[in-house]
């Protein structure tokens, strides 16, 4: 079953995200580094020129916008799975989240997986973060699914980084026993239970075609 999910930003629209906000030298140093990429696609050898940007764009761009031009570039170099896999493996945990924020552009499919997992192992926020994104709300199971919500909970990230929440979470009866359990150890345990867990809890308990207010 192909499940509908929130878009991930377009190349086009991060190309004039950062066309406007970078300065003139940031501007000059990405369209080198997209032009690279463009003629020198996918993999040579044990690292590529592009791969080389990646590491370049904080001190370029800013790390304002750092991600977007790292996920602009591994959009232009057509990784594939092998070289995502590979900056994932030995890149930053900057670069890392570009690998996640880039899969939907990048892998069709579910093989890409193991990296949303591995990122959602982890307890680096922004990682985490990336890695609930379009990629796994298209193609993480559902226990999988549910427990990257309690993870995020967990660590203190966003519900509203999880793409596609309100539609995977609604009517769901696991998810909202996983939450009203954690909600009450938190709550033994003289902790405060994450505003955001009610929001959710109030998705998994309603019924499909029903919303809450």
């Amino acid at each position: 079953m192909t499940r509908s999910t929130t878009a991930a930003p377009s190349p086009d629209a991060l190309r004039d995200h950062l066309d406007t906000h970078l300065d003139a030298p940031a501007r000059a140093w990405l369209h080198a580094a997209l032009a690279e990429a463009a003629d020198h696609p996918g993999g040579h050898g044990p690292i590529s020129a592009w791969e080389l940007r990646l590491a370049e764009a904080s001190r370029r761009c800013g790390s304002r916008y750092a991600d977007a031009a790292r996920v602009l570039i591994l959009y232009t170099a057509r990784a594939d799975l092998a070289a995502v896999t590979r900056v994932y493996r030995q890149g930053t945990a900057a670069e890392r989240r570009a690998v996640l924020l880039a899969l939907p552009h990048l892998v069709p499919g579910p093989d890409a997986l193991p990296l949303v997992e591995d990122a959602l192992r982890t307890n680096d926020t922004r990682l985490l973060a990336a890695a609930v994104g379009p990629y796994a709300a298209r193609h993480l199971d559902a226990h999988g699914w549910r427990q990257a919500v309690l993870k995020c909970l967990f660590t203190g990230v966003p519900v509203e980084a999880v793409a596609d929440l309100a539609e995977r979470a609604r009517d769901d009866a696991e998810l909202a026993r996983m939450l009203t359990d954690f909600a009450t150890e938190r709550t033994a345990a003289g902790r405060p239970v994450p505003g955001g867990l009610y929001r959710v809890l109030a998705l998994a308990t309603a019924q499909s075609g029903k919303e809450t207010s």
